[in-house]
């Protein structure tokens, strides 16, 4: 996504925020441009009406926590009515109950123990999950009238629109980095009717409030992965390549290359493959620890402790660190996985932006063509144009979700007779490793099968070597990945590569044509 990024607030200055905070007494540590954010949320709710729906997009790293507690504590105290924030998760309710109670708003947390509000409740706050709240109020158990205020964290996700209809009479704020529904069906403009725009990820690196990127990218053969219901890659077709030998080697030599001694964490999509990274990296020494959704609660903190505590640790996970996770003394994230879902890209690098006075940058390690499909991490984006044209970004992420590398169509019409095209060069070297071949047989059948092509499809030879010109690009990205599986080598050698390939590829497309053309000459 390459967008030109918007305007971001529209009018707050130091005198307005200086004279806004003395206003309010505000003692909280707030930076400029979170007052500004409160400022002109709050501006907004005064001048609109019960109904109000606004929308707020923030980085991750920002401080959203931060300024919707600000917000709840002004409304509270302004209005003198209930504020209920709303999540998704479990630990994200226990979370962000105590980062309310840390800011100085008193709040009670709704969970499964918690089966009635009473009316004359003296909490003026609550933490909810979205379906133990829901639950709730269909019960019967709790009244919703008093309320005046919904904050929704994480408001992309879907599972919320089917609750706010249960506030009538309460103005609503969804928070979220990524003002961008999944679900094309639902758009998040439906919901909200207003989005305003928080400081940007540039701008806060700018500022110092984020650590500056240093990014990696590998490029990855994607062509096994397969998509499921929800549009993201399939953990099983994930495991299987992310799990394989090539793929586990070239993870332990991107790690060697750019992460070396970092406190990193790595991103994987199933569990099969987050154990067998751990497998991998402990017979190599290095201190590691896994960790996913049916981790045991004990066991997690335990684990979050020595990551915290251990220098240079690397903490392996699946679907549980990326979001409510917060520790700033992360120095690398490792995308091992790739992903279709722009807002879990966000969510996993921002987990190593913050900043701490000795990091100002942090290095991100891509193993999934993800910024490729996605844009850099840093890079502006016009949120208001995507808020208000979900449509075509849903069209532009499905042309990059589909770029998962193939023969374009152009190319495969000049070869109508051949069944197979596809070449994946990583399982043919794991075969090859497997079977105690030499890794040049990779090249070797390749090549085959590309004068079988040229073959199949042209009558004379100077005509089979015109197509061969035709697969220039194809032959390219399968050296690349056949240099990928060797490891480190020179920019020299795979040029080589490249000239030796077209050279043999020539000769074996002339003895093909020639012996077909004895063959029918014989009969």
């Amino acid at each position: 996504m390459s967008l030109k990024l918007s305007a971001s607030f529209g009018g707050c200055n130091t005198m307005q925020i200086l004279s806004s905070t003395a206003a309010h007494g505000s003692a909280k540590k707030l930076y400029p441009y979170q007052l500004c954010a409160i400022e002109t949320l709050f501006e907004k709710m005064q001048a609109g009406t019960d109904q109000l729906r606004l929308l707020f997009q923030l980085p991750t790293g920002g401080g959203k926590t931060v300024i919707f507690s600000e917000i709840a504590d002004r409304f509270i105290k302004q209005y003198g009515k209930k504020v209920i924030v709303l999540t998704h998760r479990q630990e994200l309710c226990k979370q962000t109950s105590l980062a309310m109670k840390n800011a100085g708003v008193f709040n009670k947390v709704v969970d499964s123990k918690v089966k009635r509000i009473a009316k004359k409740d003296y909490y003026h706050c609550y933490v909810a999950m979205v379906e133990t709240l829901k639950h709730r109020i269909d019960d019967g158990l709790i009244n919703t009238d008093g309320v005046g205020l919904v904050i929704v964290d994480e408001a992309h996700h879907n599972s919320f629109h089917k609750l706010l209809k249960k506030f009538p009479a309460a103005r609503i704020i969804g928070v979220t980095a990524t003002p961008f529904s999944a679900d094309a069906t639902l758009p998040m403009k439906s919901f909200y009717s207003e989005l305003v725009l928080g400081e940007q990820i540039n701008s806060l690196i700018g500022q110092g409030f984020l650590a500056k990127p240093k990014s990696f990218a590998y490029e990855v053969e994607l062509n096994t992965l397969n998509r499921g219901i929800h549009g993201d890659f399939t953990v099983s077709s994930s495991d299987e390549l992310y799990s394989s030998k090539v793929m586990l080697d070239l993870l332990v030599h991107a790690y060697r290359e750019h992460g070396l001694g970092k406190k990193t964490l790595i991103f994987n999509n199933g569990i099969f493959t987050s154990r067998k990274v751990l497998e991998v990296f402990q017979q190599a020494g290095y201190p590691i620890r896994h960790l996913d959704n049916q981790t045991e609660n004990a066991e997690r903190i335990e684990i979050l402790k020595w990551f915290k505590k251990t220098k240079g640790a690397i903490l392996t996970s699946v679907s549980i660190l990326t979001t409510g996770f917060d520790e700033p003394s992360v120095q690398s994230v490792i995308l091992n996985r790739a992903t279709t879902s722009l807002t879990l890209y966000h969510q996993m690098i921002g987990r190593g932006a913050r900043r701490l006075p000795g990091k100002k940058t942090f290095t991100i390690i891509d193993l999934g063509n993800n910024a490729e499909r996605f844009g850099e991490w840093d890079a502006p984006v016009d949120w208001q144009h995507v808020f208000e044209n979900p449509e075509i970004y849903h069209q532009i992420l499905a042309k990059a979700n589909d770029d998962i590398h193939q023969m374009p169509a152009e190319m495969r019409n000049r070869f109508p007779n051949s069944t197979g095209i596809a070449f994946d060069v990583l399982a043919a070297y794991q075969t090859a490793m497997d079977k105690g071949e030499k890794a040049k047989t990779v090249l070797r059948d390749s090549i085959r099968q590309h004068a079988i092509m040229c073959a199949d499809n042209a009558d004379t030879v100077s005509s089979a070597l015109e197509l061969a010109a035709e697969l220039d690009k194809e032959i390219d990205w399968r050296i690349k990945q056949y240099a990928k599986c060797l490891g480190s080598v020179t920019k020299n050698y795979i040029k080589w590569l490249g000239s030796d390939y077209r050279s043999r590829l020539h000769g074996l497309i002339e003895k093909v044509m020639s012996r077909r053309a004895a063959m029918r000459a014989a009969v």
